[in-house]
């Protein structure tokens, strides 16, 4: 492999990230040259050789012990999972490359099973960020724009990290865009990790590298972080502001894989916007002047006005609304 590979990148940008005051070093001030510490105080501080740290951080020498790790990750004050994903970086880096294409992932009957009973807007992703499947209103809330059936097929099936850097969509559901997709690409680097031969994960990071400098910067910082739970604010196009906290939840037959769950807070906005969403993909009923929702209630069917759900505070026809409702793949259907 050309260049210092992924472990002599990730200890270069942690040393990069890192002032001389953070670790008690006196800062040279306005002489100083490089940013962040110098190898040769990083090996000071681990207690290391400066020529062996040096042969570390290029890709020359791949046996550093479990003790030198823990002497360079607490030199480079690194977290817990920093120094999960530092021990996987040196263990790939002792084992030969492994240039075999994996098999598309599948679901087990039993994940199927405990996807469809999940009343909360979910979804299950692969190691690489793959959409695997969906209920129906995790594919509304997230992504209803794309075929509801498209995870089934491996070839077409949804990446959600693709997602949320290149489809214009997932970029404005995000309010704080930049913060989600900030836990994204940390995520990225724990799969990576944990998978560096893996030539798909190499492809999507390379298309994402082409396609979108935002990645770009953000993966150059080399930063660590699993995404367990968040909050994050929605702006849907058909329910306005919702808030979600977005769970991830392990999976114990499918260890690479995950299960994402949308939760509300009991009586809240969210939980309102959430049930309307349900709501509106039960069927649509659109007249010349307004739109409104068909669904069940008890033994009859009530029409319920859709202009609350517009979130700009119009009073204009019912066409925008229903672009926007055509959006979770419901079918309007129109008054004669």
């Amino acid at each position: 492999m050309d260049g210092p590979g992924p472990l002599g990148d990730f200890l270069q940008a942690r040393r990069a990230r890192l002032r001389p005051e953070d670790v008690g070093l006196r800062d040279l001030g306005p002489r100083r040259r490089v940013a962040g510490l110098r190898r040769e105080e990083l090996a000071q501080l681990a207690g290391v050789s400066v020529s062996y740290y040096a042969r570390l951080e290029q890709g020359m020498s791949r046996g550093a012990s479990a003790e030198v790790l823990d002497a360079i990750a607490r030199a480079l004050l690194l977290d817990g999972h920093e120094r999960e994903h530092l021990d996987r970086l040196a263990g790939a880096a002792r084992r030969a490359p492994r240039a075999r294409r994996p098999r598309p992932e599948k679901l087990h009957d039993e994940t199927r099973d405990l996807l469809r009973t999940v009343a909360a807007p979910a979804l299950v992703l692969g190691r690489r960020s793959d959409v695997l499947a969906w209920n129906g209103l995790g594919h509304a809330l997230l992504a209803g724009h794309l075929g509801f059936h498209a995870p089934e097929d491996p070839a077409r099936r949804p990446n959600m990290s693709r997602m949320l850097f290149l489809d214009p969509h997932s970029r404005e559901l995000y309010v704080d865009w930049k913060r989600k997709i900030r836990a994204v690409v940390g995520n990225l680097r724990i799969a990576v990790g944990r998978h560096p031969d893996d030539p798909l994960l190499a492809e999507l990071i390379g298309e994402l590298t082409m396609k979108s400098t935002e990645f770009v910067a953000l993966w150059g910082d080399h930063r660590v972080q699993p995404c367990d739970a968040a909050a994050y604010e929605l702006h849907h196009p058909v329910v306005g502001p919702v808030t979600v906290t977005q769970q991830t939840l392990s999976i114990a037959r499918s260890p690479d894989q995950l299960l994402i769950v949308c939760t509300t807070p009991a009586g809240s906005p969210g939980e309102q916007g959430l049930k309307l969403l349900g709501q509106a993909r039960s069927g649509l009923v659109v007249d010349r002047d307004h739109v409104t929702v068909r669904v069940r209630e008890g033994e009859r069917t009530a029409e319920r006005p859709v202009e609350r759900l517009r979130d700009d505070g119009s009073a204009r026809r019912g066409q925008p609304v229903v672009q926007r409702l055509r959006v979770i793949g419901v079918k309007p259907q129109r008054h004669s």
